[in-house]
């Protein structure tokens, strides 16, 4: 099992990422929120934010995007056993900063609910 990040795999083109964010569809797992659309062509790109406004400190920005590259890249075998492929970006929503088992046990939740979804 490939439990690796490469860069084929981080959602980099902001065009992509436009039509991601103007065009998916979006739910909650807390404390995030994730916006997905399907894709046909490319395999499943991921996008992980943490914004500004909650976290002034670019040290907490940077540690909670490190908890879900790693939460995802621990647990995206739920995601690639379906033949499935996504855009996907995970934004962090909560003002608090959380551990690591809260942010693994929401991003296997809402990867189970995308490996789940009907096209």
């Amino acid at each position: 099992m490939n439990v690796t990040f490469p860069k084929s795999e981080k959602l980099c083109s902001d065009i992509a990422i436009d039509t991601l964010y103007k065009t998916g569809k979006k739910f909650v797992a807390w404390p995030m929120r994730v916006t997905y659309l399907p894709i046909t062509d490319a395999p499943t790109q991921v996008l992980i934010w943490a914004p500004k406004s909650l976290f002034k400190h670019a040290v907490d920005r940077n540690h909670m995007r490190r908890l879900m590259r790693e939460a995802y890249r621990l647990n995206k075998h739920i995601l690639c056993t379906e033949n499935k492929y996504y855009h996907l970006a995970f934004n962090y929503i909560d003002k608090q900063t959380q551990d690591f088992h809260v942010i693994e046990k929401a991003m296997k939740k809402a990867l189970q609910r995308l490996a789940t979804l009907e096209e």
